[in-house]
Formats: structure tokens, sequence, C-alpha cells
């Protein structure tokens, strides 16, 4: 285990785990042995993290979040406060479903709102946007931006996080405003023209 990151007095961080260079584990988080967290990482207050668990660089997972085993969070993402991942589709108490566990995958730079919900088994795709409180229940696309119970796509986000001019579904090409990266759809894909 490495020292170069930090940890609050209150954290537990159990042996094996490996915390990347930079990274800050906050005020009464768990971090499990077999979990693997990238640098530069900031894990907030009262977060959770099991042992198959893998963590980019640069994620941010805000207070109060489980991330439970079988979810990957590539570099970038970012976890706001109180969202939800689950790992099993059909939990009972009194039924052991460990060997059930479904992957979820979280793609480079998505953000995933407050409060919303990943229903195990989706892959979440590059610089996809989740609203505050949606319901996830399958794949999502890269730059898609998803609101709702269950959640539905209703437009396309940029990597820089601003909602872009274009519809859902058809043609056109629109520049975000923060950054004037150029961005083309086709169909129901959403591509980087330059950066």
């Amino acid at each position: 285990m490495s020292n170069s990151y930090w940890a609050h007095e209150s954290a537990i961080v159990d042996d094996g785990a490996e915390i990347g260079a930079g990274s800050k584990v906050w005020h009464f988080s768990h971090v499990c042995g077999g979990a693997r967290i990238g640098e530069r990482c900031s894990l907030g207050q009262g977060v959770f993290v099991g042992n198959d668990v893998v963590i980019g660089h640069g994620v941010k997972i805000q207070n109060h979040v489980s991330v439970y085993d079988a979810v990957t969070l590539e570099d970038e993402v970012f976890c706001g406060p109180s969202m939800v991942f689950t790992n099993v589709y059909n939990p009972r108490a009194a039924v052991v479903r460990k060997n059930e566990y479904r992957r979820t995958w979280v793609k480079r730079g998505a953000t995933l709102g407050a409060n919303c919900t990943i229903v195990c088994g989706a892959t979440i795709g590059e610089y996809a946007f989740i609203g505050a409180g949606a319901v996830v229940k399958g794949d999502v696309r890269p730059y898609a931006l998803m609101v709702g119970v269950p959640a539905r796509q209703v437009g396309w986000m940029s990597r820089h996080g601003e909602k872009l001019p274009l519809p859902v579904t058809g043609q056109g090409r629109a520049s975000c405003p923060a950054s004037g990266d150029v961005y083309e759809l086709h169909g129901q894909a959403l591509s980087l023209v330059n950066a």
C-alpha cells in the first residue's frame, strides 16, 4: 500500500488496498483491501469502496456514495452526493446472490448527478451526463444527457459539461459554448470533430 495518498484519521483503509499518489480519503470513509484507486482521486465523507472495484485517475466521489463490488469507474468520473450503485438485479435478504453480480462500467469523464441510481449491468458512455435523481436501467450513449425516472435521453452534453443545441436523434453540428469544441450528430451517435 502506498503512503503517497492522504487519509483522514477517521477513515479506514484495509490492508491490500491500492491508492494512487495525491488521492484523498475523507472522514468516515472505508476502502476495502481489494480496491484499486488511481491518482488524484477524492473520496468524500462516508464513502465506501468494495473489494472488486477499480477507480481510475482524477475521479471525484462526493459524500455518502457506496461503490460496490463489480463497479469500474474510468478516469475523471464524477459521482454526485448520495448517488447509488447496485450490483444485484433482484436482491432478497434470504437469498445469497454474490455469484450473480452484474458489472457496471462508467466510462471516462461521465457525470453521475446527486441522488441518481445506476441499476447494475449498465455501461455509461464517455462524458455522458446523468441528471440528479435519475434512475438508469440500461446502457447510456457517450455524451448523452439523461434525466427522469426511468431515465430517458433529452439531449447531448459536451466534454466541458455544457448542453449542446442538438436533437436527440438526427443530423447536426454544434460547438461547445465554453470550449469551442465542435461535435457532429449522425443518427443516435455524437462524436467530437475537433478539440
